[in-house]
C-alpha cells in the first residue's frame, strides 16, 4: 500500500517533460519531451517508478494504481477509437521498462499486448494483412513467454529455426500465414508445458502481468550486474511505459529503425543508423538480422527520411546533444518510439563535446561535464601498430573502438571463468543477448557476426567502454562446435585473436600494439596546435586546458624515482604527493637494510645507517632536481622491516639444507632469527610508520638528513627544491612531536653545517581512525597533512586489502552491500566522514594547514569530486591517472557553476 493516497502513479504522454526522468524513467520523460514538441509520438502512458518502489518492497502494486491505469487506458481507447484488445478491432499496446539512466537490454519489454485467438483475425482484417496479424501474435507468445512466464527463450528460437529449415527458407519473413499459423500453436503448447498455464487470453490481464514484469525485472541478476557496473544507484526503480502500437512488420512500405545524430563511434556528424524493412524495433536491436544502413532509406522511402532528418536536427538543438533515436515506419507514416542523449564512446565524447561548444549549443562549462574521467583513461590505452605484418581474418562495424587481444570463447560462462584464471578473451557470438552481460564484462572485446552500431552487443560495449566489431557477416560462427570460420581458416575456443574496434578489422594471433595519440599528446611528442594534429587529440587538449583553468584542487604524483617524476610532470603534475622511500631500499640495496636489522651494537647501526646516507641522498637529489620548483612530499620508511628479509620459508629451508651439509652460514643464521623476532600477526598493525622510527634510532634521522642535505645541494646549483617530510602512520600527537623535534635539530644542523637556508615542511600522514578523529591535536605539531586513503579504509573496515579482495569483495558486491570496491572509491559514509572532520578539525587549529590525499583515491573520478567537495588542497595519484585527476577536478569545479550531475 502507498502512504500518500494523493500520489500520482501513472501520467499521459501530455503531462510529462524531460526533466522529470527520476519519476517518469528516461524512456516517459522524453517520450512526453517529444510529444510537447509535437512531434509523431504514438499516444500512451507512463506508470512511475514509485509505483516500481512500492511493488518491489510490498511485492504488491499500490493499491491505486489499478484504477489510475483504467482511467488512463480508457482515454487512450477514446483517443484511438478501438478498445484493448477488441475482436474487429484490437488497440495493441507496448509494455515497455525505462529507468533514469539507460539501461540498454537489461530490463524487459513485451509488444502486441492486447492480441489473442479472438482478437488476431480483428487485426489481419484491419490491416489487410493475415500474415502480419500471425506474425505478430507469434511475437507476443514468444516475448510474454519468455519475459514474463519466464519460460526458456531458447525454446521459441528453437521451433522459429524449424519452421524456417521445414520451409526451407533462412529468414523469418519467408514464413507465410500458414506457417506461423502452426507455430503459434506450437508456441502456446510450449507456453503450457513450460509454465504450467495457458497463454492468457484477456488482453488486461496480459497487460497486468507485463506491468508487473517489468517491475520485477529491475531486480533481475543481469539489471543488477549492469547496475554495478555502471554504478547506478539500486533504489531508483524503473518507470513503465504503455504505448499504442504502430508497427513496422506490415510490408515493404513498413521498417524500423534506430538512428543517431552524430556518430557515436567518432563523434562525426552526419547521417549514422541502420534501418530494417518489414520488421519491427526489436529485430533490430537483437541483430537477428542485418540491417541497412539509415542513409538508404533515403532511396526507400524519401518522404519519411526527409521527415526523420528535419526531427533529428530539431532533437539535436533541443537537447543540445547526441540523440539516440528509435523510430518506426507504418506504410509511409513515420512515428517517433524513443528518444535519448546517446551512449558514445570516448573519443566521440570529447570530439562531440568540441563542436556542441562551436556551434554555440554549450559552453565551455557544459562541455566539460559531457565527458569524464573514465573515457579519458580509455583514450590512454594504446591501439594496434599499423605497421605491424597481420593476417587479417574479416572486416565487420567499428562498434566501439580500441585494441583488443585475447583467447576466443564462444560463450559467456567460459569468458567468465577463463577471465577469472587470468586469461584475456574476447567473446565470439553471433549476437549477443542480456543474458551475456557477465561475459561482455570478463571480455577484453566482444566480436559479432551479425547486427550494427544499434544492436545489442555495440551499445552495451560502447556504454562500458569494450572494444567491438559487430556485423562480420563472413565468420561463421558455431557455438556449439565452438569454433569461427571464415575463408577456409577455422579459429577455435583458444586460439588468440586480435580485434579492433576503431576499423572493424579482426586478425588472427596477437597484433602488437603501440601508444595512443592521447598519450603521445601528454608526454610531448605531439603537439596539438600543429597542422597535422590529431582531431582527438585537439578536442583532449582544448576539454584539459579549460578543465586546468578552472580546476581548485592542485594535483600531484605518487612518484619514487626521477623517471616516474620526469613522467609526472609531462602529465602535468604539478608537485610530488607521494614519494615512498621504501622503495629506494630495495634491489642491491637490500643487503646494507639487513645490516641495519641485524645490528647489535649502536655502532653497528650507526656503520649501516652511514653506508645508507649517501645513497638515500642521491635519490632525493635526482627528484628534487626533476621536480625544480615543485613541492616533493618524501613519507618516511613506512612498511615492517620484514619485508626487507627474505621470507622465512625461503630461508628455513636454506639454513636446514647448509645444516644437513655441515656448511653453516653464520649471516643466514642471524638473518633467520631477526625474521622470527620480527615476524608479526598482522604486520599492517604492527612495528611499522613512526613506530619504527621511535624504536630504531637513528633510522629516521639518517634520511631527514638526506632529504636535508639533498636539498642544500640543490640550492647550492641554484636549484629550487621544495622538499616536504611527511611522517607515517601517527596515531597520537606525541608520536609526531617525537619525530619533529629530532627532525627539526637534524634540519638545523645541516643548515649551520651548509650556510644554507633550508625550509623544510614537516606534516604526517593520516592513515588511522585515531589520527583522524585527534586532529585537531595533532595539527598543532604538523604544517599539512596527507591522507593516506588505502591504509584509512583498511583500519576503518577492520579488513586487509590484500586478503579481502582475493575472498569475499565478490560476495560482498553481489549481496550490494558494496556497490564498489571502497578501496576503488572512496567510501564517503565512513571514510570520508572521517576526512571532513579531521579537515575540519585540523583548520580550526591551524588555519593554513596544507591538505592533500595519497592514496589511489586521489586518481578516481568520484572520490576527486569528494575531495574537492571537502577542501582539499591537492590530490595525488600515480603518474597515468594524473590527466584523469585534473580532468576530474575541473569537472567538480565547474559542476557548482553548471549545477550539472557530474556523476
Amino acid at each position: 500500500m502507498s502512504e500518500n493516497k494523493d500520489q500520482k502513479f501513472v501520467y499521459d504522454f501530455t503531462e510529462g517533460n524531460k526533466e522529470l526522468k527520476d519519476l517518469l524513467g528516461g524512456k516517459g520523460a522524453n517520450l512526453a519531451e517529444m510529444t510537447n514538441l509535437g512531434l509523431p509520438v504514438p499516444p500512451g502512458f507512463t506508470i512511475t517508478t514509485e509505483a516500481c518502489k512500492v511493488y518491489l518492497e510490498s511485492g504488491d502494486e499500490p493499491a491505486e494504481l489499478r484504477d489510475e491505469v483504467s482511467a488512463h487506458l480508457d482515454a487512450l481507447e477514446q483517443k484511438m477509437g478501438k478498445k484493448l484488445g477488441q475482436a474487429d478491432n484490437p488497440l495493441l499496446v507496448s509494455v515497455r521498462s525505462g529507468a533514469k539512466f539507460s539501461m540498454p537490454g537489461m530490463m524487459d519489454t513485451v509488444l502486441n499486448i492486447g492480441l489473442s485467438d479472438e482478437s488476431v483475425a480483428g487485426l489481419a482484417q484491419q490491416a489487410g494483412d493475415e500474415r502480419f496479424a500471425w506474425d505478430s501474435y507469434r511475437r507476443l507468445i514468444q516475448m510474454f513467454g519468455k519475459t514474463v512466464l519466464g519460460v526458456d527463450g531458447e525454446l521459441f528460437e528453437d521451433a522459429l529455426e524449424e519452421a524456417k529449415a521445414a520451409k526451407k527458407v533462412t529468414v523469418d519473413t519467408d514464413l507465410d500465414a500458414a506457417d506461423l499459423k502452426k507455430l503459434v500453436k506450437q508456441f502456446k503448447k510450449i507456453v503450457k508445458a513450460e509454465a504450467g498455464r495457458d497463454f492468457p487470453q484477456d488482453p488486461r490481464e496480459q497487460m497486468d502481468l507485463a506491468i508487473c514484469s517489468v517491475f520485477e525485472s529491475w531486480n533481475t541478476d543481469r539489471a543488477k550486474l549492469y547496475r554495478r557496473q555502471e554504478r547506478i544507484p539500486g533504489d531508483l526503480g524503473t518507470a513503465v511505459n504503455i504505448c499504442s502500437m504502430v508497427f513496422g512488420n506490415l510490408g515493404p512500405d513498413s521498417g524500423t529503425g534506430v538512428a543517431f545524430t552524430r556518430d557515436p563511434a567518432s563523434g562525426h556528424q552526419g547521417v549514422y543508423g541502420d534501418y530494417l524493412q518489414n520488421a519491427q524495433g526489436e529485430d533490430v536491436v537483437a541483430g537477428i538480422r542485418n540491417t541497412v544502413p539509415l542513409a538508404d532509406l533515403e532511396s526507400i522511402d524519401k518522404k519519411s527520411y526527409d521527415q526523420l532528418m528535419q526531427i533529428m536536427e530539431t532533437l539535436e538543438n533541443h537537447y543540445k546533444d547526441l540523440c539516440d533515436i528509435e523510430f518506426t515506419i507504418e506504410r509511409g507514416q513515420l512515428w517517433m518510439l524513443q528518444t535519448r542523449v546517446g551512449k558514445r564512446t570516448a573519443g566521440a565524447a570529447f570530439r562531440i563535446a568540441t563542436q556542441l561548444v562551436d556551434q554555440g549549443l554549450i559552453d565551455e562549462a557544459e562541455a566539460l561535464q559531457r565527458v569524464n574521467g573514465a573515457q579519458l583513461a580509455q583514450l590512454m590505452f594504446p591501439r594496434f601498430d599499423e605497421k605491424a605484418k597481420t593476417e587479417l581474418l574479416g572486416r565487420g562495424i567499428a562498434a566501439s573502438p580500441g585494441a583488443a587481444v585475447g583467447k576466443a570463447v564462444f560463450d559467456s560462462y567460459t569468458a567468465v571463468k577463463w577471465s577469472r584464471s587470468g586469461e584475456k578473451v574476447i567473446l565470439i557470438r553471433r549476437e549477443t543477448n542480456p543474458d551475456d552481460l557477465d561475459g561482455m564484462i570478463a571480455a577484453e572485446g566482444i566480436l559479432t557476426s551479425r547486427g550494427g552500431k544499434t544492436s545489442h552487443a555495440a551499445v552495451v560495449a560502447r556504454g562500458m567502454g569494450k572494444t567491438c566489431v559487430c556485423g562480420a557477416e563472413e565468420l561463421e560462427v558455431d557455438t556449439k562446435r565452438r569454433r569461427m570460420t571464415v575463408n577456409g581458416t577455422v579459429i577455435e575456443e583458444g586460439d588468440v585473436v586480435s580485434v579492433d574496434g576503431s576499423t572493424g578489422r579482426v586478425y588472427k594471433g596477437e597484433v602488437p600494439v603501440v601508444p595512443s595519440p592521447v598519450v603521445e599528446y601528454f608526454e610531448g611528442r605531439m603537439h596539438a596546435g600543429a597542422d597535422d594534429a590529431d582531431e582527438l587529440v585537439q578536442a583532449v587538449h582544448r576539454i584539459m586546458a579549460y578543465a586546468d583553468r578552472v580546476r581548485r584542487l592542485r594535483v600531484r604524483a605518487n612518484a619514487d624515482n626521477a623517471e616516474d617524476a620526469l613522467r609526472a610532470r609531462r602529465f602535468g603534475a604539478q608537485g610530488i604527493g607521494l614519494c615512498r622511500t621504501e622503495h629506494m631500499f630495495l634491489g642491491e640495496r637490500r643487503e646494507m637494510v639487513e645490516k641495519l636489522i641485524l645490528a647489535d651494537t649502536d655502532d653497528e647501526r650507526e656503520e649501516a645507517l652511514r653506508a645508507l646516507l649517501p645513497q638515500q641522498k642521491q635519490d632525493f637529489v635526482e627528484l628534487f632536481e626533476a621536480m625544480d620548483g615543485l613541492p616533493v612530499t618524501v613519507r618516511l620508511l613506512d612498511p615492517p622491516l620484514h619485508e626487507f628479509l627474505p621470507d622465512i620459508t625461503e630461508l628455513s629451508v636454506r639454513v636446514a639444507l647448509a645444516e644437513a651439509r655441515k656448511d653453516h652460514n653464520e649471516n643466514d643464521l642471524r638473518l633467520l632469527q631477526a625474521v622470527h623476532r620480527l615476524h608479526e600477526q598482522n604486520p599492517m598493525l604492527g612495528l611499522r610508520g613512526v613506530r619504527l622510527g621511535l624504536v630504531i634510532p637513528g633510522l629516521f634521522t639518517m634520511q631527514v638528513r638526506a632529504i636535508a642535505e639533498a636539498a642544500a645541494q640543490r640550492i647550492e646549483a641554484k636549484g629550487d627544491p621544495r622538499a616536504e617530510i611527511m611522517i607515517p602512520l601517527v596515531g597520537t600527537v606525541q608520536e609526531l612531536e617525537i619525530v619533529r623535534e629530532e627532525a627539526e635539530q637534524v634540519i638545523a644542523e645541516v643548515r649551520q653545517r651548509t650556510g644554507i637556508d633550508l625550509k623544510l615542511a614537516l606534516g604526517t600522514m593520516i592513515e588511522l581512525p585515531r589520527a583522524a578523529l585527534t586532529a585537531g591535536q595533532i595539527a598543532e605539531a604538523a604544517e599539512f597533512f596527507s591522507f593516506g586513503t588505502n591504509d584509512l579504509t583498511q583500519t576503518v573496515w577492520g579488513f586487509s586489502r590484500d586478503d579481502v579482495e582475493a575472498s569475499f569483495f565478490t560476495a560482498y558486491l553481489e549481496k550490494g552491500i558494496f556497490g564498489v570496491s571502497p578501496f576503488e572509491t572512496i567510501d564517503k559514509d565512513g571514510v570520508g566522514s572521517l576526512v571532513r572532520s579531521a579537515v575540519e578539525a585540523g583548520r580550526a587549529t591551524r588555519p593554513d594547514l596544507k591538505l592533500g590525499v595519497c592514496g589511489e583515491h586521489g586518481g578516481d573520478p568520484e572520490s576527486v569530486h569528494f575531495f574537492h567537495e571537502v577542501g582539499l588542497d591537492y590530490v595525488s595519484c600515480s603518474p597515468f591517472r594524473i590527466p584523469v585527476a585534473r580532468l576530474e577536478a575541473g569537472r567538480a569545479a565547474a559542476a557548482r557553476t553548471t549545477g550539472s550531475d557530474s556523476r
